[in-house]
């Protein structure tokens, strides 16, 4: 591109048209030849004559002027001038635009893809071949055409992890050897990892090489402790700089289930460190609430921890068969499982019956043998719920009764009489050992110390389903721990007692490792590869390069001790993990990880991020030609007399067509206080401004018949509704937003998003319509539909189900089963309601709790059906006939049940409507 004045010139050859300009006025001013002079006695007659209107015999220098300027206006117009021209040099050849596309570059990703956009459009104009190539997760090198990498561009996305040195590796080996060679343009991430520095020096043998990064310093989250009964947040940044506050965001959803910020906590970086840490401290209930937490404004997955159950301290209930013996504090049944518990759980005293109310994690029965009917009732219930009841033997166990001719229903196996002991009826010559853990144990791995012998046990009568309840035998092949599961728990039997009278197992650290693997703790630190040996996890979900969480149950399991020791790559994702009860989170930073920044040879060139946004002036150019042309041709008329123009008003016309004022409709800047006081003073309904006018007037009229219906029909009273932007304008305001969805409209910005996200966790709703049910279902099958998938990916949206029959929609103000708009799809979807959230026998209806849906979803085009004039007449068209007055009635319906739901909550869910409602179903 030739830069001339500041203006960038795509074909400046064009511009020597411009030579020909005098030419043209020469020719243009040139006088006609003299007439022939012969002489007509006629023409006596018109001597004394005087003609008000004379006609020159040149062209009016104005006029000239004017058809010169169109003339010059074309020239450049086509020459494809361009404001604001990228002035780096662009080269010639192959490019090769690599990214490092890690967690580290997630929070600037917008700006790497706009300057991916803007170097392709150089490479465009220099008809260079480029190729762009992700060192997170490598492809094939394949030089194409710039255009149809430009068509790919959305499908790029950072991953959740840093490039290996074995795929850095794999790279150098794949880079073309052409005598051609080729340029490189790196978007580096700013962070140091293994294999740069050799692939730096690759791509430097090929060809220039220039590098693209920020100067901010990376910012990352380390996983978090529980220590000294708070827990411990570490944040790291990848350069020393000035003293910095960042604010950590424990997420995380309340008792109603909605996902909402629960707590925050302040780190500090000091002048000169690289560590920032602090520390929250949270009552039990809360801090098991806690799923993540992140860095705010950093949207990427290194700034974002995981919390599995090393942060929930589990509530263990411990009961005994008989009081600790005064002076024999040891001999104690619970003495061994406090010792094991207590670094890692919250123990429960009491009774039975008064510990079951606080719904405990795990019930511990020491020695307990008989159970009270409404005891045996009530655990059985708990147990079928998801507890777990972990079963210890002895003497009281031995000499009963329970579970000998038939199971008992607490109990995993059936019982032999009296047990066995080493000088017993059914004797050992000597304490017998463990075996080896079977692979389908949940202790399989575990190292079993030599030392740890059993001197007496409960046998297990022989049964049929005895070996699948094995989890754990002796040497000698005797049961030493079984397992039964019932309903969604499980009842788990130690064979021996719980202090080292039968056994020197709970002297063992094995006995700690066991019941970690039972899940009847949970360990304060991340475990070791050894801890894991033998264990498989299943993938629950992964994080994605954003930090924003998907599911992974189509991924294959992991190796417990490639879990806790391998990088995380493309075959170990971040993300939450599982292994029967208990849940491990592999985030993308460990408690070692560091934040190495990146240098670079003196030799390469370094550049931020930042795009001079080019503005191609050939469109205002060409339309200033036609619009001069046009008053060329005016002018031309009025001055052949063929239009009723003086000679003045030609010339006024033209003057006013070269010089119009700018453009009339700019949006003025509204004051922050009186947009509030407009938003709050009365209730307002609001749509998000799309940039397509035509769509934002169709949202805005159709705000406002709803408004009209709502004023008329019910006691809500709106003002008129406001359009919102949503980078500038606050959403607090607006109890319901309407957003129509385009497929060209833009993204919103990361502070658009936490803003919206905030709006959503508060109670806001948000109405989005495709406007497509017409031509598609709800999904990704259309334009809109992908667009809309695309704009909701960030938000903090609950799981959805389709508007079920009896969802307090359907009579929040009138009694509704179809929610037509212009279109008249049944495709509506909701927050999907609570799983437990069981009809009652006699009621008609779920009982829900207090919530609102935080979104709505469908494509039945609302806004149109809703739409009036100034005059309150239906805008635009809606069926035919008497049926297509019934569907408009019907959306209005479903607009007023709408802002009903958003200011009343559920309250129709109460059963304190129920009869008025049986009255007006007719039932």
């Amino acid at each position: 591109m030739t830069v001339l004045a500041g203006i960038g010139f795509s074909a400046p050859w064009l511009l020597l048209g411009l030579l020909v300009l005098p030419i043209l006025w020469l020719i243009l001013r040139a006088v006609p030849p003299a007439p022939i002079r012969r002489r007509f006695p006629g023409v006596a007659l018109l001597l004394g004559l005087k003609d008000d209107e004379s006609v020159s015999d040149r062209t009016p220098w104005w006029l000239l002027l004017l058809r010169m300027l169109a003339i010059a206006a074309i020239i450049i117009g086509l020459a494809g001038p361009v404001l604001n021209p990228n002035r780096a040099e662009t080269g010639s050849g192959p490019l090769l635009i690599a990214l490092d596309a890690s967690w580290a570059g997630a929070t600037q990703w917008t700006d790497k893809i706009d300057l991916i956009d803007a170097q392709l459009t150089e490479a465009a104009r220099a008809n260079r071949p480029v190729a762009i190539l992700r060192l997170s997760n490598p492809e094939g090198i394949n030089f194409q055409s710039a255009d149809i990498w430009r068509n790919r561009l959305a499908g790029l996305t950072p991953a959740p992890w840093s490039p290996s040195e074995a795929q850095i590796a794999a790279i150098i080996a794949a880079l073309p050897e052409s005598p051609q060679g080729f340029d490189t343009h790196w978007l580096s991430d700013s962070l140091d990892y293994p294999g740069r520095a050799r692939l730096t020096e690759a791509f430097g043998e090929r060809g220039a090489l220039r590098v693209y990064q920020t100067g901010n310093s990376v910012t990352g989250l380390a996983p978090v402790t529980f220590e000294d009964s708070a827990i411990q947040l570490t944040a790291r940044r990848s350069q020393p700089g000035p003293e910095r506050e960042i604010t950590i965001l424990a997420e995380g959803r309340d008792p109603a289930g909605t996902a909402r910020t629960l707590s925050q906590a302040t780190a500090t970086f000091a002048d000169g460190d690289t560590t920032a840490t602090a520390a929250l401290i949270l009552p039990s209930e809360l801090r098991a609430r806690i799923t993540r937490f992140e860095i705010r404004g950093q949207r990427a997955a290194g700034a974002v921890t995981l919390t599995d159950d090393g942060l929930r301290r589990r509530e263990v209930a411990l009961i005994a068969g008989r009081d600790d013996r005064e002076g024999l504090q040891l001999l104690s049944p619970l003495h061994y499982l406090e010792q094991a518990l207590i670094p890692t759980a919250d123990l429960l005293d009491g009774a039975l019956m008064d510990v079951l109310p606080a719904n405990p994690d795990v019930i511990v029965l020491a020695d307990v043998a008989t159970l009270a009917p409404g005891e045996q009732t009530a655990l059985t219930e708990w147990v079928e719920e998801g507890g777990l009841l972990l079963r210890f033997a002895g003497t009281r166990l031995a000499a009963s009764d329970i579970s000998r001719n038939e199971e008992d229903t607490l109990m995993p196996v059936r019982l032999r009489a009296g047990g066995r002991s080493v000088g017993g009826a059914m004797s050992w010559g000597e304490p017998k050992s463990l075996d080896a853990f079977p692979p389908e144990s949940p202790f399989y791995g575990l190292h079993v110390p030599e030392d740890v012998t059993v001197s007496a046990q409960v046998m297990a009568q022989p049964d049929p389903a005895l070996a699948d309840r094995v989890i754990a035998r002796l040497t000698d092949g005797t049961p030493l721990v079984t397992r039964k599961m019932i309903g969604q728990g499980q009842v788990v039997l130690f064979h021996v007692t719980a202090n080292a009278e039968w056994s020197s197992l709970p002297l063992s650290g094995l006995f700690v490792e066991m019941l970690e693997r039972l899940a009847v703790s949970s360990t304060a630190k991340t475990p070791e590869a050894a801890d894991l040996e033998g264990t498989v996890w299943t993938p629950l979900q992964i994080m994605d390069g954003f930090g924003a969480l998907s599911d992974a149950s189509t991924l294959p399991g992991v190796d417990g001790p490639d879990l806790v020791a391998s990088p995380t790559g493309p075959d170990l994702r971040p993300g939450l993990y599982r292994n029967g009860d208990r849940r491990l989170a592999r985030n993308v930073l460990t408690g070692e990880s560091g934040l190495t920044p990146a240098t670079w040879p003196a030799d390469v060139p370094v550049e931020g991020l930042a795009v001079q946004e080019e503005q191609p002036l050939g469109g205002a150019l060409l339309s200033l030609a036609i619009l001069l042309l046009a008053a060329d041709i005016v002018a031309s008329l009025a001055l052949s007399g063929r239009l009723a123009l003086s000679r003045a008003g030609a010339a006024a016309l033209a003057g006013l067509l070269l010089f119009q004022p700018g453009d009339l409709h700019a949006q003025s800047t509204e004051d922050p206080d009186t947009f509030a006081i407009e938003a709050t003073s009365e209730l307002v309904l609001a749509h998000v401004l799309t940039g397509n006018e035509q769509l934002d007037e169709v949202a805005q009229a159709g705000l406002r018949g709803l408004a009209d219906t709502l004023y008329f029909r019910t006691s809500v009273e709106p003002s008129v509704p406001m359009g919102i932007d949503l980078e500038t304008d606050e959403l607090a305001f607006f109890p319901l937003l309407y957003w129509p969805i385009t497929p060209d409209q833009p993204i919103p910005s990361q502070e658009a998003y936490a803003k919206l996200n905030t709006y959503l966790r508060s109670g806001g709703m948000i109405l989005f319509d495709t406007r497509d049910a017409d031509t598609a279902r709800f999904g990704t099958s259309s334009p809109n539909g992908r667009k809309l998938q695309e704009l909701a990916a960030p938000l903090d949206i609950p799981p959805l189900e389709p508007l079920p029959a009896d969802h307090v929609l359907t009579r929040t103000f009138y009694l509704l089963q179809d929610f037509p708009g212009r279109h008249t799809s049944r495709d509506v979807w909701v927050e999907a309601a609570p799983p437990d959230a069981e009809q009652i026998e006699g009621m008609p209806f779920r009982n829900l709790n207090d919530g609102v849906t935080p979104v709505v979803i469908g494509g039945n085009d609302w806004a149109a059906a809703w739409a009036v004039d100034a005059q309150g007449r239906a805008l635009l068209p809606v069926g035919r006939g008497f049926s297509g007055e019934r569907q408009r009635e019907l959306a209005y319906r479903f607009g007023v049940n709408l802002v009903m739901h958003v200011l009343t909550g559920n309250y129709k869910s109460d059963q304190v409507h129920v009869p008025a409602l049986l009255d007006r179903l007719g039932q």
